[in-house]
């Protein structure tokens, strides 16, 4: 065996080692040249340490475009035998399932609507397509991480209103028992992968808020969620910011949740409630322009939502806001209506330099870069490193 495999999780090489992934994690497509800058790294420092990740398999290297004078540099990148994650987003009508190198790029390998959205088959099917996954990579795999439409604590779901589940164990999604399983609420992970590659991206606090099936979000303090005691935190849809004669299927009174999606717009007009309020909403936004009961139902949902964020703005202040799924169409079909909610809503002092609120960059792939992104932290440590380079020496 090669003294490269030969790390030892306090070996200080690791450190370096973790730092330069992590640099290329942050900047895929970065050089050597420019990682040893940042980390105050010499020429030859850095040389020994990326080759010490390519044979391990967890960094390549291909050369640099030419720029100048000085020695050439090579741009960093995933090895293509390295460590992958799974990464799931489990939503109330599909699912997709997709593989992460260590850039955290998810590359969706299945996609379906539920046959039936009944658990046990629910979970059945995503398992088959982990079980795809898995067979596919071996044990390059070393977490499966899913995004589920859930309040989630402990890592397990208690109860989905979306899917229509009360407590849901997700264990049957990895086919290896040596493979760790992470289960997180899709909204908070999107919230952390707009933290660290999107619209939020350099703020240390910043506020995500997501409308699909009801409300859901995070705050995110240095790039990590604010997940409460249990990891159950983030729940805003069930903050009592709606009509308290309205009964939520989380078993609450006057839910946000019922004041802000489809299902709200269905009530204003008079409809049954529709068994996909985010299909419903959607068609709803574009019936706008030719009917004015549209407009009308549109645009006092849009003021309900503006005014709860305005309360969690004043009670949480953050840097950013940024607005994923249904929620950033909502405030555009409906600005004048949102923007006045929301100043009426801030605190006299807030209104002159409220916090910018801007739309998610990363659309709809927010929770699987997210799902994708806690597994990698997971990873990325000196013992997981350590792990790694012990299963490629057994392979030798």
């Amino acid at each position: 065996m090669s003294r490269s495999l030969s790390f030892h999780t306090r070996d200080s090489r690791w450190r370096g080692a973790l730092a330069v992934l992590q640099e290329m994690r942050r900047e895929p497509g970065v050089t050597r040249a420019a990682v040893a800058q940042r980390l105050g790294l010499s020429s030859g420092s850095a040389t020994e340490i990326t080759a010490r990740l390519r044979e391990l398999a967890l960094l390549a290297e291909t050369p640099a475009a030419a720029s100048g004078r000085g020695r050439p540099t090579t741009v960093l990148g995933p090895h293509p035998d390295g460590p992958v994650v799974v990464a799931v987003d489990l939503r109330q009508e599909d699912y997709r399932c997709a593989v992460a190198a260590l850039d955290g790029r998810p590359e969706v390998l299945e996609a379906e609507a539920h046959a039936d959205r009944a658990a046990d088959r629910a979970v059945g099917t995503v398992a088959r397509a982990v079980r795809h996954a898995c067979d596919r990579y071996g044990d390059r795999v070393r977490f499966v991480s899913v995004a589920v439409a859930a309040t989630v604590r402990h890592g397990r779901i208690t109860q989905s209103a979306a899917l229509g589940w009360d407590a849901v164990d997700l264990g049957a999604l990895v086919p290896h028992p040596g493979v760790p399983l992470l289960v997180g609420n899709d909204a908070t992970l999107a919230g952390v992968a707009e933290s660290r590659y999107g619209a939020a991206a350099g703020t240390a606090v910043a506020l995500h808020v997501t409308i699909e099936v009801g409300v859901g979000g995070t705050l995110i303090v240095d790039g990590r969620p604010v997940e409460g005691m249990t990891g159950a935190g983030g729940e805003f849809g069930h903050l009592p910011f709606g009509d308290r004669g309205l009964r939520c299927p989380c078993g609450a009174w006057g839910c946000w949740d019922l004041a802000v999606d489809g299902r709200a717009i269905a009530r204003h007009l008079g409809d049954p409630p529709p068994r996909d309020p985010r299909t419903y909403a959607r068609a709803a936004l574009d019936r706008m322009a030719e009917d004015a009961a549209v407009r009308s139902a549109v645009n006092r949902v849009a003021g309900d939502f503006a005014s709860g964020l305005a309360g969690l703005v004043n009670a949480l202040d953050p840097g950013v806001v940024t607005l994923g799924g249904l929620a950033e169409p909502l405030r555009a079909a409906a600005t004048p209506r949102f923007a006045a909610a929301l100043q009426d809503g801030l605190m006299r002092f807030r209104r002159a330099d409220p916090p910018p609120v801007v739309a998610a960059a990363l659309g709809e792939d927010g929770a699987l870069h997210g799902a994708a992104a806690v597994a990698l932290d997971r990873f990325l440590t000196e013992e997981g490193l350590a792990a790694w380079a012990s299963a490629r020496a057994g392979r030798g």
